[in-house]
């Protein structure tokens, strides 16, 4: 008996030990995705009423939360029975993110009167004590939510390629700690990152110099944090939705990445990341072009 308990003790601190690694492995693979993921999500919830920010945070929080709840089963699903799906699905949702981010940049610079009265009446709702803030902030979520998604799925499959091969249960729990880990530590610092003004205000308040000297500095950053973040999330898209889309189709990614390598150093990088940029920027600008004109065919039909 005293036996078989040692042994089965052995084994789990075998299995525990193996999750761990696994799961260190995972999350430095998918650290750069993390930063998009933040930089994405803070851009996402930037702009709402400073009442609202942790409302709003936590309300794309609760979708993240499902939408691992989601990805999770179906990453474990489609690696035991259909592995060869996990390429084109990334493709699919690589392409929508160059296409959100290519939209966003249309919008701005070829419909700029149109964005700046979007931006402004955005703006006067927000300041409007009478309008039914929840209403105007659902769209902003439904749209962040659905950006997590994508990110995510990008995390989980990452994750799904790291723990190929390993028992079902080492795959599960790596999977699932990854998912917990990653929307915790991105969601806690978006609600960190939104809420700095009022972190600067009260420091500004306070009675020593320093205090005060160090809430005016975070208040007069903070704008320029969210600008950053905003061009950071946007640049995010193509970058990451060029990257899938050039892994995905595989003598274009090993081209890329002994081009990378035989460089070397900030300069292969960079380039790595350009020709995921310009990959990315291309294939929204058709993807677009697709959308516009199948709206337009279904305008005329109608």
């Amino acid at each position: 008996m005293a036996t078989s308990l040692l042994l089965l003790l052995d084994d789990i601190a075998t299995v525990l030990d193996d999750v761990s690694v696994l799961t260190k492995l995972a999350a430095k693979k998918t650290a750069g995705v993390l930063g998009d993921d933040l930089a994405l999500n803070a851009q996402q919830v930037s702009g709402v009423r400073a009442d609202r920010e942790l409302p709003v945070v936590w309300a794309v929080c609760k979708g993240s939360f499902v939408n691992k709840l989601i990805l999770v089963p179906a990453a474990l699903a489609i690696g035991s029975w259909l592995p060869w799906l996990v390429t084109p699905l990334l493709m699919v949702g690589g392409a929508f993110l160059c296409f959100e981010g290519f939209e966003k940049l249309a919008h701005k610079f070829l419909h700029r009167k149109e964005h700046e009265a979007d931006t402004a009446r955005h703006e006067r709702a927000v300041a409007d004590e009478t309008v039914d803030v929840v209403a105007v902030e659902k769209d902003k979520i439904k749209g962040a939510v659905r950006t997590d998604f994508i990110l995510s799925a990008e995390i989980i499959a990452i994750t799904l390629g790291t723990v190929q091969g390993q028992p079902f249960l080492t795959q599960l729990t790596v999977l699932a700690g990854i998912a917990l880990i990653m929307t915790i530590g991105v969601y806690g610092l978006v609600a960190g990152i939104v809420k700095l003004d009022d972190a600067g205000l009260y420091l500004s308040r306070q009675a020593g110099k320093a205090a005060q000297a160090l809430g005016r500095g975070i208040l007069a950053a903070a704008p320029w944090l969210m600008k950053g973040l905003s061009v950071a999330g946007t640049a995010a898209m193509f970058l990451v939705g060029g990257g899938i889309l050039v892994h995905g189709v595989p003598a274009l990614g090993h081209a890329v990445e002994d081009w990378a390598a035989a460089t070397g150093g900030v300069f292969g990088a960079l380039g790595s990341m350009g020709v995921n940029a310009g990959v990315g920027l291309v294939a929204g600008a058709i993807v677009l072009a697709g959308v516009e004109l199948a709206g337009k065919l279904r305008g005329k039909k109608g």
